[in-house]
């Protein structure tokens, strides 16, 4: 832990101790200014730093581990939590992953990317305001050398700046998302469509071939963060999810 860390723990002064406590270090990770593994200060840092007592201190740190934001451990102490990621129905996909699974080779190519206001065109398929200023992606990802899935992306700039500087060589955006951004809300749907002609021809497949799309939008609290929408080769994909009387297994 540095001093930088725990001087950056600042109390706003509305309402209970605790409740500062917790928003103050709640506000550190959602902004991303705490990423997935910091160590959080130690209860008798902040109890020294912010003037409270250890009670209050533990309450505003219980409050965040039942929010998920944080991982406390007994001898490695507390961490900011990673965000939830696997390839279940409604959780948030990574490809890579979901190609390896399956015992294939896994690789992409970037086909277009723009950064920069939304066009009319862009701002009504992402039902995007026309002031955003996003960078949209269209991606084909590959699964032992055949097309998987195009995905078409656009990310908030103003929420996530530092895609501005990230060309995705090394890691396609929806798994550089997970590990730069902290989501907490997330819209999904899947629906039937047919292949556009472009689309067909990317991936291989017939023009008005039977397709699965997956549309996705997730937000920071109200700031929008990614809207993706991933078109699948229906003859070549199904997705599973397991349920029980208490929801997803």
């Amino acid at each position: 832990m540095s001093s930088t860390q725990i001087d950056a723990v600042t109390l706003d002064g509305a309402g209970p101790l605790y409740d500062q406590i917790r928003r103050a270090i709640r506000d550190l990770i959602l902004a991303g200014t705490w990423p997935p593994g910091t160590a959080v200060p130690p209860e008798h840092a902040l109890m020294e730093k912010l003037g409270a007592s250890r009670m209050t201190v533990h309450r505003a740190l219980a409050q965040l581990a039942r929010e998920g934001l944080i991982t406390r451990r007994r001898r490695s102490g507390t961490i900011v939590a990673s965000p939830p990621a696997s390839h279940a129905m409604l959780d948030i996909l990574s490809i890579p992953q979901e190609v390896g699974e399956l015992g294939q080779a896994y690789s992409c190519r970037i086909l277009q990317r723009r950064d920069g206001k939304a066009p009319r065109e862009l701002a009504a398929r992402f039902e995007l305001g026309r002031s955003a200023n996003v960078a949209h992606l269209t991606l084909l990802h590959f699964a032992d050398g055949a097309p998987h899935v195009l995905e078409d992306r656009v990310i908030h700039i103003a929420t996530i700046p530092q895609v501005v500087d990230e060309s995705f060589a090394q890691t396609p955006p929806g798994d550089w998302l997970l590990k730069h951004s902290l989501w907490t809300q997330a819209e999904h749907a899947i629906s039937a469509v047919a292949a556009e002609p472009e689309e067909a021809e990317l991936l291989k497949i017939d023009p008005g071939a039977p397709c699965l799309l997956v549309e996705r939008r997730t937000w920071n609290q109200a700031e929008p963060i990614t809207a993706v929408r991933l078109l699948y080769p229906g003859g070549r994909h199904r997705f599973i999810g397991r349920f029980g009387p208490y929801g997803a297994v």
